[in-house]
């Protein structure tokens, strides 16, 4: 499963040391992950055991070194919970259920650990993510 090891392997990242993220909104249907879409990828489970499971994030940033900076996509309800930001239904998700995106949580994504590319968010959902994240990590 792409993400799931090896040199292209989907990892927690600690949003507070990964240097300076300028966060920019820029899909482009090319197959290649980019900052506004949500691609799946294989995503270590928050126990850091080598479990995980294939799920859709949002790409935020693309860092220097090429890897991208996302945040993971959840169907399961958040509406209370200040750590999870609220971007309704898409394409991601062929049940058409709500989705949240976990603030709490930044991942380093590779472009050959991606297993498909899903769909652009819009603009101003992105735009509440990224604000949400900036307020939060200091980003840019």
């Amino acid at each position: 499963m792409p993400g799931s090891s090896g040199p292209a392997a989907t990892t927690e990242a600690d949003p507070v040391r990964v240097g300076p993220v300028r966060t920019s909104y820029a899909p482009d249907r090319d197959g290649d992950p980019d900052p506004g879409e949500i691609v799946w990828t294989w995503v270590p489970f928050e126990e850091n055991d080598g479990r995980g499971k294939d799920r859709p994030v949002l790409v935020v940033a693309r860092e220097a070194a090429g890897t991208l900076l996302a945040v993971q996509l959840s169907s399961k309800p958040h509406d209370h919970d200040r750590e999870w930001v609220p971007i309704g239904v898409g394409p991601w998700d062929g049940a058409g259920r709500e989705s949240w995106v976990d603030l709490d949580r930044v991942l380093r994504v590779h472009e050959t650990g991606m297993r498909r590319e899903a769909s652009a968010l819009d603009r101003p959902r992105f735009d509440r993510v990224v604000r949400r994240l900036r307020e939060r990590y200091g980003w840019s």
